[in-house]
Protein backbone atom coordinates (compact mmCIF):
# COMPACT_ATOMS: atom_id res chain seq x y z
CA UNK A 1 0.00 0.00 0.00
CA UNK A 2 1.58 3.21 -1.22
CA UNK A 3 1.84 6.04 1.94
CA UNK A 4 1.35 8.30 -1.16
CA UNK A 5 -2.31 9.30 -0.91
CA UNK A 6 -1.90 10.40 3.00
CA UNK A 7 1.17 12.53 2.53
CA UNK A 8 -0.53 14.00 0.00
CA UNK A 9 -3.45 14.96 2.24
CA UNK A 10 -1.03 16.12 4.85
CA UNK A 11 1.18 18.50 2.45
CA UNK A 12 -2.40 19.66 0.86
CA UNK A 13 -3.49 20.45 4.40
CA UNK A 14 -0.41 21.80 6.11
CA UNK A 15 0.59 23.83 3.49
CA UNK A 16 -2.82 25.47 2.01
CA UNK A 17 -1.95 23.87 -1.29
CA UNK A 18 -5.01 22.12 -2.35
CA UNK A 19 -4.28 21.09 -5.81
CA UNK A 20 -0.94 20.37 -4.84
CA UNK A 21 0.60 16.40 -6.45
CA UNK A 22 3.36 14.53 -4.97
CA UNK A 23 6.09 13.52 -6.43
CA UNK A 24 9.21 11.71 -5.36
CA UNK A 25 11.43 14.57 -6.89
CA UNK A 26 9.09 17.64 -5.27
CA UNK A 27 11.16 19.87 -2.69
CA UNK A 28 10.40 22.63 -0.77
CA UNK A 29 12.51 24.78 -3.04
CA UNK A 30 9.26 23.52 -5.67
CA UNK A 31 6.24 25.15 -3.11
CA UNK A 32 6.00 28.30 -2.07
CA UNK A 33 4.37 27.79 0.86
CA UNK A 34 6.93 25.01 1.91
CA UNK A 35 9.46 27.34 4.38
CA UNK A 36 10.71 26.36 7.46
CA UNK A 37 8.30 26.57 9.75
CA UNK A 38 6.17 24.55 7.64
CA UNK A 39 8.48 22.09 7.03
CA UNK A 40 8.33 21.74 10.66
CA UNK A 41 4.51 21.16 10.88
CA UNK A 42 4.85 18.81 7.82
CA UNK A 43 7.07 16.51 10.27
CA UNK A 44 4.57 16.74 13.14
CA UNK A 45 1.81 16.33 11.26
CA UNK A 46 3.58 13.19 9.42
CA UNK A 47 4.71 11.70 12.87
CA UNK A 48 1.45 12.01 14.38
CA UNK A 49 -0.76 10.46 11.43
CA UNK A 50 1.68 7.71 10.88
CA UNK A 51 2.64 7.31 14.49
CA UNK A 52 6.51 7.51 13.97
CA UNK A 53 9.11 9.71 15.21
CA UNK A 54 11.81 11.05 13.16
CA UNK A 55 15.81 11.82 14.12
CA UNK A 56 16.92 15.48 13.76
CA UNK A 57 19.84 13.00 11.32
CA UNK A 58 16.97 11.86 9.22
CA UNK A 59 15.04 15.05 8.70
CA UNK A 60 18.31 17.09 7.46
CA UNK A 61 19.02 14.39 5.19
CA UNK A 62 16.07 14.41 3.14
CA UNK A 63 16.09 16.38 -0.09
CA UNK A 64 12.76 15.56 -1.31
CA UNK A 65 9.06 13.51 -0.82
CA UNK A 66 10.57 10.48 -1.99
CA UNK A 67 13.13 10.19 0.49
CA UNK A 68 10.86 11.40 2.82
CA UNK A 69 8.61 8.41 1.93
CA UNK A 70 11.02 5.99 1.83
CA UNK A 71 12.16 6.66 5.52
CA UNK A 72 8.65 6.43 6.87
CA UNK A 73 7.98 3.32 4.69
CA UNK A 74 11.37 2.10 6.41
CA UNK A 75 10.09 2.94 10.06
CA UNK A 76 6.84 1.19 9.21
CA UNK A 77 8.18 -1.92 7.81
CA UNK A 78 7.03 -1.52 4.34
CA UNK A 79 8.48 -1.90 0.99
CA UNK A 80 9.27 1.35 -1.03
CA UNK A 81 7.65 2.17 -4.14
Amino acid sequence: MSIYPQLTEIFRDTLDEPDLVLTPELSAKDVDTWDSLSHIRLIVAIEQEFRIKFGTREIDGLNNVGELAALIETKLGTPTR
